[in-house]
């Protein structure tokens, strides 16, 4: 197993069957990224289920926690069986997921106010998984929620959205999500329910107005892609940020509310959990900020040179150059 020193601290690179026997002997407890880990695109990383067929073999416990938010834990479920990647609804834990957990268990959001939505369906899901009303992402911006007929801003004139019955005042938090239909007008709800008066006290049962939350499902500025990476939820949400002057809590890696998601569902000891992922600042760092030790895989996003630098967002206790290495243990 290589010592390899970097700026901030040293790491272990894994080549051989012995360096992957003894980081397997090691743990118990796996949690995977997905893209860039597992797949990219639509392609699965050869050797891969192999590796996680083995994994279960030696009881070991895996579960896949992916900043992924456009779709629900059963449309990833879907994408995992396509894909030929055994999992069940319980091992997955999305940024989608841990928003509207978040939302309901930790900040107690009433039941009778709303979520104005920008993102797509899977966030919606999970929002109703948890029995969160919500409005705005893919219904359409407009005043009976008929996507027939959506809000038009034609040049500088911002009327349409001055008519009657254009923001619902039950709205009591914008979650922010990847969306690929964003446009200027759901950034300008988002906006105008994150600025109104009292927006920042306390969000209040039976108000109307008031206090409103802003939460971000992650902020990856990009995401992986077969032909490469593309603008990521942070990106959306970031106009959003910056028009409004307010800080988001954002919920997805490499932030302590999705750890916590998923060590409230598990008992695992930490010592022998270990997080595998291929970013730096998100999959990593998440790992490291929640005390757990980490396996940057090289599949994806970071690559070594990244480690390197002086500014390296964090030092991962293990490097490989992808998850499919480790199919050379013994099944």
């Amino acid at each position: 197993m290589k010592e390899v020193k970097a700026p901030k601290g040293t790491y272990r690179f894994l080549e051989d069957k012995g360096d992957f026997q003894q980081l397997v002997d090691r743990y118990d407890n796996f949690l995977f990224d997905c893209d860039g880990v597992l797949w990219f695109g639509t392609d699965v990383f050869p050797g891969v289920i192999s590796v996680l067929q083995k994994l279960r073999k030696l009881n070991k416990q895996v579960l896949f926690v992916t900043n992924n938010a456009s779709k629900s834990r059963r449309d990833l479920l879907d994408r995992f069986e396509s894909m030929g990647v055994q999992a069940a609804e319980r091992e997955v834990f999305s940024s989608a997921y841990a928003s509207a957990l978040y939302l309901k268990e930790v900040l107690q959001f009433p039941k009778d106010r709303k979520v104005f939505v920008v993102g797509m369906s899977g966030l919606e899901h999970e929002l109703d998984a948890v029995g969160i009303q919500h409005i705005g992402g893919t219904v359409g911006d407009s005043l009976t929620q008929d996507p027939e007929q959506n809000l038009k801003i034609t040049g500088t004139d911002f009327s349409p959205l001055l008519e009657p019955g254009v923001f619902d005042d039950s709205v009591a938090a914008v979650m922010c999500g990847i969306d690929t239909d964003m446009n200027y007008v759901k950034m300008a709800k988002a906006f105008r329910y994150l600025t109104r008066q009292n927006a920042t006290e306390e969000v209040k049962s039976g108000e109307k107005g008031g206090g409103c939350h802003f939460l971000c499902t992650n902020q990856d500025s990009t995401f992986p892609s077969k032909s490469g990476s593309w603008p990521g939820a942070g990106s959306v949400w970031a106009g959003i940020q910056e028009s409004t002057g307010r800080k988001p809590t954002v919920i997805g890696k490499p932030n302590q509310p999705m750890l916590d998601t998923v060590f409230a569902g598990y008992s695992f000891d930490r010592s022998r959990t270990l997080m595998v992922g291929d970013r730096l600042n998100t999959d990593i760092a998440f790992g490291a900020h929640g005390g757990l030790d980490t396996l940057l895989v090289l599949s994806g996003i970071s690559q070594e040179a990244e480690i390197l630098q002086e500014g390296a967002a964090v030092v991962p206790t293990y490097v490989t150059k992808s998850l499919g290495e480790l199919d050379v243990l013994d099944p």
